[in-house]
């Protein structure tokens, strides 16, 4: 292990994980990244409001892009690191801060030598909201580069420390969101019968969602319908006449997913009539299935030895790489950060999520890597 190549991801981690920032409003990231590629010799782009791409050109126009996620999320962080948010509220909860400085000490590496190819690396904003990969391969550096193929590590904690995790095909699900309205008639709670009680038909509606898989669709489909908030009511006394409720789905394939929304639809019509009340239901489409290319696949597996690499299952989380797919070849792979002496055993979104920066090393290893066996260096 590099002791030099260790403190400069260890610094750069510590740096970005004490400015985290949400969404698209990464300015304080931004420069932070801007300043230490400008500093190694790269020109710089912004895109999408706040990511920004860097380019070593190489003899060959043809292209390998490299993606890191910049943004943090709406967690109040618990880890007691001596390094933690300097942002109540606000945390890298999802080693987004671990992404950006492996690319960045990859980009460092890569600055100082001779490339066969062209290299890209995109730092990108919004992947935990919106879903920034959708805003950066409309622009034109993305859409006019010679990809052939774009490559990202994410960390792992449910993964043994700095094994990697590989999957062909699917490995992460189409995800939607709905925001939904239950309007009814509010009346005294002695009084039931002069009402239209919100709170059971929420209660009904919420039964009949998890009906959904098992009864409308074969139970060993892989799907997902999840009610995550609900808010309702003035008072005890009161019949609510307003609920608000948010939730998620998810799915493997096309078809299950539109039939989890199909039949959300008829549900909702169903609970109007028998409760009396309305519901106002917008279901958003997100980010498509994470598939990847097989050949890649194939061609980096093979570049193993069996003891790096374990093959994974598809999982039901959503990742908007998954917009990069759609425009070229690429291959997301899972970096394991499982330390169970060290404590680092917390999930992903966890406010106590943490890992020991050794493992960042062991991401650069397989950045470089990659940019041997695909023909980069």
């Amino acid at each position: 292990m590099s002791t030099t190549l260790l403190h400069e991801l260890t610094s750069t981690r510590r740096d970005l994980h004490q400015i985290p920032e949400i969404g698209f409003d990464l300015f304080k990231t931004h420069a932070y990244l801007n300043d230490k590629l400008q500093s190694f010799g790269y020109e710089t782009h912004t895109v999408a409001d706040s990511g920004l791409i860097a380019i070593k050109k190489g003899q060959s126009d043809t292209c390998i892009a490299y993606r890191a996620d910049m943004d943090a999320l709406n967690i109040k962080e618990e880890t007691d690191a001596a390094f933690a948010s300097i942002h109540p509220g606000r945390m890298h909860a999802c080693g987004h801060d671990g992404h950006m400085a492996m690319l960045l000490s990859f980009a460092r590496i890569m600055s100082e030598k001779t490339l066969d190819k062209t290299v890209m690396f995109i730092f990108e904003p919004a992947e935990e909201t919106y879903g920034g990969a959708r805003e950066i391969v409309k622009t034109d550096i993305f859409k006019n580069a010679a990809i052939e193929a774009i490559f990202a590590l994410h960390l792992q904690p449910e993964l043994e420390e700095g094994k990697l995790g590989l999957t062909d095909g699917i490995m992460t699900a189409q995800d939607g969101d709905f925001d939904m309205k239950i309007t009814g008639k509010n009346a005294h709670g002695t009084q039931p019968h002069l009402g239209s009680d919100v709170a059971l038909a929420a209660s009904a509606l919420i039964m009949q969602y998890h009906t959904i898989i098992g009864r409308s669709m074969n139970p060993l489909t892989p799907a997902s319908v999840n009610v995550g908030t609900l808010s309702l009511g003035e008072g005890r006394n009161i019949i609510a006449h307003e609920a608000y409720l948010s939730g998620t789905i998810r799915a493997f394939d096309h078809s299950s997913f539109s039939l989890l929304k199909q039949r959300m639809r008829q549900i909702d019509q169903g609970i109007e009539t028998a409760y009396n009340v309305t519901i106002q239901n917008d279901i958003v489409d997100l980010h498509p299935p994470v598939s990847n290319d097989h050949t890649l696949f194939t061609t980096f597996k093979e570049s193993l030895t069996h003891d790096e690499y374990t093959l994974l299952d598809p999982q039901m989380l959503a990742e908007d790489f998954s917009y990069y797919q759609q425009e070229v070849p690429g291959l997301f792979i899972m970096l394991g950060s499982k330390n169970i002496p060290k404590g680092f055993v917390y999930p992903l979104h966890s406010n106590q999520f943490n890992f020991d920066e050794k493992v960042l090393v062991r991401g650069v290893e397989t950045l470089l890597h990659i940019a041997k066996t695909f023909k980069v260096l």
